[in-house]
């Protein structure tokens, strides 16, 4: 395993006392919640819920920092929580079904600052429509998958994890990563087609 760039931080506040986000904690947990977010958003397929998620990723990341052993990346490790607090959240609210684009829009412009995207720079009004309709149907296609599915869905394709760090991350072995990004992206490429087919040819 290749060395973890986060060890000497971890180490840090190992060794340091946590009363709120100071010091290294704040360090690590900028570092971490716009990729925790991403990944709970993705999987829970709503904001409201994604915030819920995050929110409680942090508090077991912090509760459970000091028995981290550094038996696989810590990344891996923080992915794994989200996971599964997505999951759980998911389980717990199931009447909830994907965000409207009228909530995302909303949700742009009231979300807590603890999450806040990076600025960009501002887009022609036509062109974001656009995306944010090609962002949602994306979305809700990735939210029909399996928990399975998506989670590893997420983890490849928006997080842009390698095939090892997935394995290392849910647990499991390569030949079952392989196994269900294959049925993952089968599904995905009858749902998502012609969609694009109207994106980019219509």
């Amino acid at each position: 395993m290749s060395p973890d760039p986060d060890t000497e931080l971890i180490r840090t506040c190992q060794r340091s006392s946590l009363a709120g986000l100071d010091g290294p904690f704040r360090e690590l947990y900028e570092l971490y919640k716009d990729r925790v977010y991403n990944v709970c958003y993705r999987i829970t397929g709503n904001p409201s819920d994604a915030l819920d998620a995050a929110q409680e990723t942090f508090g077991i990341l912090f509760r459970k920092l000091g028995g981290f052993r550094f038996q696989s990346k810590f990344s891996s490790w923080v992915y794994r929580i989200s996971v599964n607090a997505s999951i759980d959240l998911k389980r717990r609210s199931r009447a909830r079904s994907l965000v409207s684009l009228d909530e995302l829009q909303e949700f742009d412009e009231h979300q807590s600052a603890r999450f806040h995207p990076s600025d960009e720079k501002p887009e022609m009004p036509i062109h974001a429509a656009s995306r944010h309709e090609l962002e949602h149907e994306v979305q809700r296609a990735i939210s029909s998958l399996s928990p399975k599915l998506r989670t590893i869905t997420v983890l490849r394709y928006i997080e842009s994890q390698s095939y090892e760090e997935i394995a290392d991350t849910l647990q499991i072995s390569l030949g079952t990563v392989k196994s269900r990004l294959s049925r993952a992206h089968d599904i995905l490429d009858q749902r998502l087609t012609p969609i694009l087919d109207r994106y980019y040819l219509g």
